[in-house]
Order: C-alpha cells, then sequence, then structure tokens
C-alpha cells in the first residue's frame, strides 16, 4: 500500500489563497486602528515599495482606495509597466494577502526577458499596498497633484442614514481628492448599489473642482483598457456579475483652475 503523502509533500503554489486570510467585508473607518502614517508624503522611501524603480524619483501615480484584494492593480499592472500604483486597504488580512499576492506574481512572472540590464520593468513590480486609512490621512501618503487616477470601486455602501458620514465619497474627502489629483486626472467610482451610485455622483457633481466625463468620451480618450478593469477585474465586480446584477459607473475628470 502507498505511502499518503503529508500536506507538506504536496507541491503548492506561490500564489496565496484566500481561505488563508479571514476578514470581515468591511472595517469602521473611525475606530482607532493601530496604523503607522509619515508626518509627509516626502518621508516615504519609496525604493522599499518598487525595488525595480530604486532611485528613479518616481512615485505613485495610480491609487486605488479600498484596494481589497488586489484585482485593480494586477490587471493594470501590465498595461502601465512604467506607471507606479499603490493599493489603500484598512483590513490587515486583506492587506497582507495582496501583499503576498503581489511578492508572488513578481516571483512567477519573472523570466529571461528582464535582465538587469533592461529598461523594462521586471512585471508587477510597479504596483504595491499599504495598511491605511485612507479616509483620515490619504495627503500624508500623496504629495500635491501627484496622482493622475484615483480608484473607488465598490466601496461599503453604509445603508443605514446614520452612517452615511462613513461613505467614502463626501464633500470634505472631496477637498482632499482635489489636493491630490493633479488637473486633469481621472476619478472612477463605480458601484453596485444604485442609491450609492447617486450619492457620489450628486457630491461629486456639487464640488466645484471636478466636472463628470461620459464613459464614451474616456474610452475615445484611450481609457478603454483601464474601463475595462474597472468593470471586471476586483473579486466584488466578478460577483455581481455572477449574480446578475447592475453595475453603475462614474467618472470625474480634475478642473484646471486658472488664477489671476
Amino acid at each position: 500500500m502507498a505511502k499518503r503523502k503529508r500536506p507538506s509533500d504536496q507541491p503548492l503554489s506561490l500564489l496565496p489563497q484566500k481561505k488563508h486570510y479571514r476578514q470581515r467585508a468591511h472595517a469602521n473607518p473611525f475606530s482607532d486602528h493601530v496604523l503607522d502614517y509619515p508626518a509627509s508624503p516626502h518621508l516615504i522611501n519609496w525604493d522599499e515599495h518598487y525595488p525595480a524603480f530604486l532611485a528613479s524619483g518616481k512615485t505613485p501615480e495610480f491609487a486605488d482606495i479600498g484596494c481589497g484584494f488586489g484585482g485593480l492593480l494586477v490587471a493594470l499592472s501590465p498595461l502601465f509597466p512604467d506607471t507606479l500604483m499603490l493599493g489603500m486597504e484598512i483590513r490587515v488580512q486583506v492587506t497582507q494577502y495582496v501583499q503576498d499576492r503581489i511578492a508572488a506574481l513578481r516571483t512567477t512572472s519573472a523570466g529571461p526577458a528582464q535582465s538587469t540590464s533592461s529598461s523594462i520593468p521586471a512585471p508587477y513590480h510597479n504596483v504595491s499596498v499599504i495598511r491605511a486609512n485612507a479616509m483620515k490621512f490619504l495627503p500624508n501618503f500623496f504629495p500635491k497633484h501627484s496622482l493622475s487616477a484615483l480608484f473607488f470601486l465598490f466601496p461599503d455602501p453604509h445603508f443605514k442614514a446614520r452612517k452615511h458620514k462613513a461613505r467614502i465619497i463626501s464633500p470634505t474627502l472631496l477637498a482632499e481628492y482635489a489636493y491630490v489629483l493633479r488637473p486633469g486626472g481621472i476619478i472612477y467610482t463605480i458601484t453596485d448599489v444604485h442609491d450609492l451610485h447617486e450619492w457620489m455622483k450628486t457630491h461629486l457633481e456639487a464640488f466645484p473642482l471636478f466636472e463628470s466625463v461620459t464613459e464614451q468620451v474616456l474610452r475615445d480618450q484611450g481609457h478603454g483598457p483601464v474601463l475595462d478593469a474597472v468593470y471586471q477585474s476586483t473579486e466584488e465586480g466578478r460577483k455581481v456579475e455572477r449574480n446578475g446584477g447592475q453595475k453603475w459607473l462614474a467618472c470625474f475628470r480634475r478642473k484646471e483652475v486658472s488664477r489671476v
């Protein structure tokens, strides 16, 4: 009779499995989470997050707020290999999962085509994740006008009226988003909750530094691959599709303000 192999004898994939990273679906952004924050974005050593861009002077241009399991980052990484992208996630285990996923992808995707003399960065070296509460400390991580894209994909809807103050789109937070987003930069929002879609759209339309931009205009301007990733790359988005749900997209461009 053949000897039964122990689990440790079985070949294991380097890619992490979500079942080992159990976490609640949402976290309270107003809780006193034990987190480290830089006093200024200029104090962050981005080389630790993006070693393939060592001493390049580059800083993140795309920020995925509440990045979940990192689906958007993984989808966009090969499309924009020279653009640094950062996911921000408040949940401990989910952040750890994304860190392990990126590390595994960097290892498994490295091939002979990427050499030390190559100017093309190795796959997935342009994405990283940090555990952070973006509702409280976003400007601590990003200088003024440093981002070209902000993503809010399937955020917590906070259905109860008394919880609406915890929604990721609000007048106070929009001022911070306008601060870190460069003129011409795009905010991408998508949700399967129509009430939340209307909430986000209404607040963004009312804010003087943002203007609505249609999906067709963005596609005509070459943003089609980004929009496809927004619709399809996240775990939440795929779950909506499996359940036959509907997705509502709203995009806004940061206005250029002329000073007299």
